[in-house]
């Protein structure tokens, strides 16, 4: 059980200091807000006026007063189309909060005292009933999107019931209001939006013409779609390993891996801030090579004062759910400053479709939903402050840690190091440990959830395995894959939250005397 919608006369209870049910009331539901998340029903709003106005004798601002400071605790639930069809039932707002009830899901219970509800709706539970229910231990999600939805909530609901109202799902106008928003912000003149993250990187080779014969230079250690995407086009990926501090491409490296047939060079910028853009755009010049940034964790990362996306000839981002700027399904998004290529990029999203039926070259199904635009248009004006929270997240962990771990902090863990001239979104928080599976395990037994990412690089997978790579080959990002564990962050993730993170750590380091090497460089 972690949702439960309050009745109003629950509601009514909370507001009147003369109910005799109120102390009771109270107690169930503020043990209900440690656990759970408590609702309250839009289409009460009628009942409860006229109820709490009744209880306290008359005074209908006072009344409105208090529903407001009490209601204004809770998540309101709106009432759907499908919450009015209840005019068969013997009482209708019965109905209603059974019905509303019932969306949130079969775990959910309505809390009540209406003799009715709890002897005809499975789902209903008395004040006293719930106090009485065994405790359970509050936990929290590893990305935690349903807080930040909270306090979001009204304007995704505007958005996306403005998507459906006028139609328009496919290239709707959220499509142009969110590229214009996006496009100011990292301070380029063209963002297009498209399907996916994969496919932004699809898309920019495309229109660059990278094909069969040709190479594209990028790391192992990030997700297949880097990877992915070039063998789709024929091309060949080539790797070069990591920095050991940052993960982001090693640009020593670069030179000596470009040849005749190198088209692109493509760094990843990992857990949160951008490769040394500058130096790859260097080499990439004096090789007459384009750069494309694969930004898919960075959107709202700066490198020397300039946001990622906007920082070489091509940037990609993905908008997928746990990103630092994610909607609710796939999306993703090219950046540039040339109009040309912009163009291009516009027209295989779309098929290649320069204008209706008519389709000058080959593109791909790459377009963008109207409904998750109107996501990202209601997250947007949240964006900077929860880059900001994040940054104070990361802040709160190493300080914890430090404190927990004092002077053993440096054998025993590394922290993210973030490069001079950058900042970070922090994707993720991702530290390295020696013993990974014992401390993850001991997470894991506590409640809290972590996660170790590319524990296989790209060029120990059996989809590269034409390119002949064997273990070894790229000795930094084998020992990042082995060692990187990535912790809960969120804006929204409490103080209280990450003490336990941070205990349940320090008790397991302490206690099996684990280092970390500092990783080959």
């Amino acid at each position: 059980m972690n949702q439960i919608l309050l009745s109003p006369e629950i509601v009514v209870d909370l507001c009147c200091p003369y109910s005799p049910f109120r102390s009771e009331t109270a107690k169930a539901v503020q043990i209900a807000q440690t656990t759970c998340r408590v609702w309250v029903y839009t289409g009460a709003v009628g009942f409860m006026i006229r109820e709490a106005t009744q209880a306290l004798e008359g005074d209908a601002e006072k009344a409105a007063a208090a529903l407001a400071e009490v209601t204004g605790k809770f998540q309101w639930l709106a009432a759907l189309a499908g919450d009015g069809a209840v005019f068969d039932q013997p009482d209708p707002e019965i109905g209603q909060l059974s019905r509303a009830c019932q969306r949130l899901g079969s775990e959910a219970r309505l809390m009540t005292r209406n003799d009715s509800l709890l002897s005809e709706f499975q789902q209903a539970i008395t004040p006293a009933q719930f106090i009485r229910l065994p405790a359970t231990a509050a936990s929290f999600e590893f990305i935690d999107l349903m807080s930040q939805q909270d306090y979001l909530r009204p304007e995704l609901e505007r958005r996306i019931h403005t998507v459906l109202h006028h139609g328009r799902y496919i290239m709707g106008p959220e499509i142009e209001e969110l590229e214009q928003e996006l496009a100011q912000y990292v301070d380029v003149p063209h963002c297009i939006s498209v399907s996916s993250g994969t496919d932004a990187l699809l898309i920019a080779m495309m229109a660059l013409g990278i094909g069969v014969g040709d190479e594209v230079i990028t790391v192992p250690y990030t997700w297949i779609s880097t990877a992915e995407t070039i063998a789709l086009l024929g091309a060949r990926t080539v790797f070069v390993d990591i920095d050991p501090h940052t993960f982001t491409m090693d640009v020593s490296l670069i030179e000596e891996a470009i040849t005749p047939r190198t088209k692109a060079i493509m760094p990843v910028s990992l857990y949160g801030q951008c490769a040394d853009m500058q130096t790859i755009n260097e080499l990439a010049l004096r090789h007459n090579l384009t750069v494309i940034e694969d930004a898919a964790q960075s959107f709202g990362a700066t490198f020397q004062g300039r946001r990622s996306c906007g920082l070489s000839t091509i940037g990609c981002t993905s908008f997928f759910p746990s990103k630092p700027l994610g909607c609710y399904g796939d999306g993703g998004a090219l950046f540039t400053t040339e109009d040309e290529l912009a163009e291009r990029m516009r027209q295989i999203r779309v098929h290649g479709q320069k204008q209706k039926h008519i389709h000058p070259i080959v593109g791909v199904n790459g377009r963008f939903d109207a409904l998750q635009a109107a996501v990202l248009l209601a997250k947007f004006p949240h964006f900077e402050n929860e880059c900001v929270r994040r940054q104070q997240a990361a802040n709160t962990y190493a300080h914890l840690l430090q404190d927990q771990l004092g002077d053993r902090l440096e054998d025993l863990i590394r922290l993210p190091q973030i490069a001079d001239g950058n900042t970070s979104v922090y994707a993720q928080y991702t530290v390295l440990l020696k013993d990974r599976e014992r401390v993850q395990t001991a997470l894991s037994q506590a409640g809290v959830p972590s996660v170790a990412y590319y524990v296989a690089p790209l060029h120990l997978q059996g989809a590269f395995a034409s390119l002949g790579h064997q273990p070894g080959d790229f000795l930094i990002a084998e020992e990042i894959a082995q060692k990187g564990l990535s912790l809960p962050m969120s804006p929204t993730i409490t103080r209280d939250q990450q003490e336990l993170v941070v205990h349940v750590m320090a008790q397991c380091l302490k206690a099996g005397d684990i280092s970390t090497a500092v990783p080959v460089e």
